[in-house]
């Protein structure tokens, strides 16, 4: 079992920057693959990055490759996903995620967070 707690969403003008973070209990953490995903409302919840279980791979949508950098630090259990320049489209709930594999799909993930939103202005 996994349990996901993300943080660092918030309100940011567009060009600005934010960093989400995605805390996980249990001892397995480094043995799962995790990805970011982020739903606007009206929308399907999609992939934004994933990353693999040592973080030698990772995986990005197009519309934010060169923007956003997805990240994990195994020693405290936590993702992040770092957000450069950014945008008004941008603006969604971003949800943290546990696979058992790296994948950008969603129904191969475990274990959801709550979700953070991040709203951008123009």
């Amino acid at each position: 079992q996994v349990q996901l707690v993300e943080s660092g969403g918030g309100l940011v003008q567009a060009g600005g920057s934010l960093r989400l973070s995605c805390a996980a209990s249990g001892r397995t953490f480094s043995s799962y693959a995790m990805g970011w995903f982020r739903q606007a409302p009206g929308k399907e919840r999609d992939i934004v990055a994933a990353i693999s279980w040592s973080g030698n791979s990772t995986n990005y949508a197009d519309s934010v490759k060169g923007r956003f950098t997805i990240s994990r630090d195994n020693a405290k259990n936590t993702v992040y996903l770092q957000m450069n320049s950014l945008k008004p489209e941008d603006t969604a709930v971003y949800y943290c995620a546990a696979a058992r594999w790296t994948s950008t799909r969603r129904h191969d993930y475990d274990y959801w967070g709550q979700g953070t939103q991040v709203t951008v202005s123009s």
